[in-house]
C-alpha cells in the first residue's frame, strides 16, 4: 500500500486566494523555555487558506457548517481526472472526453486534477470547474468534489458552481496537490476540524493505493 499527502504545506508564505496579505498565515511563538525545552506557538490563519474543506454554509445562507456534514463525506473511493489539458475551465465537453468518467461509481469522491507542478504563487488564470461541469458531476450523486486550485470557481458572478453542487449535498475541497497522482482510482481520507458553526475547515488530506 502507498500513502500519498495530497495537502498544501502551512507556511507564511503559502500561496493564497488573490495574494490577500489577510489570508497568509501567521506564525506566533507563545513558549519558549531553553536550549532543549518546551516549545508552544499558535497560528492566525483564514479557514480558507491551503487545502480547505467548504461547507455548504460558505454560500447557501440556511446551510449546512462544517461540523455538521457527516464524516463519511470525506472518507472513502475516489477517482482523480487528469485535465492538465483543459484551458480556462472545465466544461460538460471537457468532462465527456475523459474515458476514465465512465468509471465514476455512485457515492465516488471526484479529486479534479488541472496542474503539473506544486502551486508556488496565486494564479489568477487557473484552471476551474465550469457550471455545466458542475451539473454534469453533480447529477451522478457523488459524495465530494476536490481540486487543486485554490478556488473550484473563478469570478463567477451568482457563485453557481459551488451552489450546484451544495444543493446536491455534496461539499468541495480547494488546494489539493495532486501534480504527481496519476488519474485513476484511489481510497481519500480528508478530515475537516470541528469548529462549530464554521464556513470551512483545513484538512490534511491522503489518497491510499493499494
Amino acid at each position: 500500500m502507498k500513502i500519498y499527502d495530497i495537502s498544501m504545506e502551512i507556511k507564511e508564505d503559502i500561496a493564497v486566494w488573490k495574494n490577500k496579505e489577510s489570508k497568509k498565515p501567521k506564525f506566533i511563538i507563545t513558549a519558549r523555555y531553553g536550549k532543549d525545552s518546551m516549545n508552544e506557538s499558535r497560528i492566525d490563519m483564514d479557514l480558507h487558506t491551503g487545502t480547505h474543506a467548504d461547507a455548504f454554509f460558505h454560500m447557501l445562507a440556511k446551510g449546512k457548517t462544517i461540523e455538521k456534514i457527516p464524516l463519511e463525506k470525506f472518507i472513502g473511493n475516489c477517482i482523480v481526472l487528469d485535465f492538465t489539458r483543459a484551458k480556462n475551465k472545465i466544461t460538460i465537453n471537457d468532462i465527456k472526453k475523459n474515458n476514465n468518467i465512465k468509471k465514476i461509481k455512485k457515492e465516488d469522491i471526484v479529486l479534479l486534477k488541472t496542474r503539473k507542478s506544486p502551486m508556488k504563487k496565486f494564479d489568477y488564470n487557473f484552471t476551474y470547474l465550469e457550471k455545466t461541469g458542475a451539473k454534469y458531476l453533480a447529477d451522478k450523486n457523488l459524495k465530494l468534489i476536490g481540486i487543486d486550485t485554490l478556488g473550484i470557481e473563478r469570478n463567477e458572478k451568482n457563485h453557481d458552481t459551488h451552489k450546484i453542487l451544495f444543493k446536491k449535498n455534496i461539499p468541495v475541497i480547494e488546494g489539493l496537490e495532486l501534480s504527481k497522482i496519476r488519474q485513476g482510482r484511489y481510497f481519500f481520507i480528508g478530515l475537516p476540524l470541528k469548529i462549530k458553526d464554521a464556513d470551512a475547515s483545513p484538512l490534511r488530506a491522503v489518497l491510499f493505493e493499494w
